[in-house]
């Protein structure tokens, strides 16, 4: 019996819904916590930065102005691919992290439930989040939340699936658009999770996902004029006050890093920290 070859994976970028090898051309070497060698994966530049802001930019009128309820139900549709594949991402958190399976299986699990958990918020937060306001005289004055634009994230970088999902799935419920920079040392279920959007009725530039080194990548995704808010949980070890500071030059806003188990953990405030608050007057009747 001739002996088959193995078909080793070839980890790219995920940028408006395809998935391009980076236009640098590098890669770099993702090995097991022995040392051993896993794959190759893209070393976005960046180019592939920019391109990934414009995919975003162009794919935040859609998303934006999908109702809620639509935006609910494609959420709750990555929950149910990424059930049907977690064999998948179980064997690669094992292989990445050196985990065991139960503890695998249980990230995998966590990473599930808070993609229906915040799935089952995108057409609630705005009635808690948003209402009626007292007013002195004869009018309706109503507060309403709007998704702020395209998010910037870097993702928690000792985190192979949970901390990734835990950053991107509250930037989607409100109607904005994301370019994650996933975890450098585990990236194998960050573009495993991109093919479970790409088939899960995530619209194309709806999340982008760049591999490779924060430290190069965030300065110009934090600098770039288009992105609108900038979310840094996983920027800890990198100089992030830097990025805070080129952020400041678009307004852009910025939630700081985040440590230790408990960062990124799901709330309403990691929502609202994506919205800006539109506040509409409107005379009563006098007939």
């Amino acid at each position: 019996m001739t002996k088959r070859l193995a078909v080793p994976k070839t980890y790219k970028l995920y940028i408006g819904g395809k998935f391009p090898r980076t236009e640098s051309g590098r890669t770099y070497e993702v090995v097991s916590p022995k040392g051993e060698f896993l794959a190759n994966a893209a070393l976005a530049s960046r180019k592939d930065g920019r391109d990934a802001v414009e995919a975003a930019l162009a794919a935040a009128k859609p998303w934006s102005g999908a109702t809620a309820y639509n935006r609910g139900q494609v959420l709750y549709r990555v929950a149910e691919v990424l059930e049907g594949r977690r064999a998948q991402f179980v064997d690669e958190i094992v292989q990445q992290t050196g985990a065991s399976v139960s503890a695998a299986n249980a990230e995998v699990d966590e990473a599930i439930d808070r993609w229906v958990w915040y799935a089952g918020w995108c057409d609630k937060y705005a009635q808690v989040t948003g209402g009626a306001n007292p007013v002195a005289g004869p009018y309706f004055d109503i507060s309403v939340p709007e998704p702020t634009g395209v998010v910037g994230i870097v993702a928690p970088q000792d985190s192979a699936l949970v901390g990734l999902v835990s950053a991107v799935a509250p930037a989607l419920v409100a109607g904005n658009t994301v370019v994650v920079i996933a975890s450098q040392q585990f990236p194998l279920s960050a573009i495993s999770l991109a093919e479970v959007l790409a088939t899960s009725d995530v619209p194309g530039g709806v999340v982008n996902v760049l591999t490779g080194s924060p430290a190069e990548i965030a300065p110009w995704i934090a600098s770039h004029p288009d992105v609108a808010a900038l979310d840094l949980v996983g920027a800890g070890g990198i100089d992030w006050v830097s990025l805070q500071i080129a952020a400041a030059e678009t307004l852009t806003r910025v939630l700081p890093p985040e440590q230790g188990p408990d960062a990124a953990t799901p709330s309403l405030q990691r929502i609202t920290a994506f919205t800006e608050i539109k506040t509409v007057w409107h005379p009563k009747s006098m007939a």
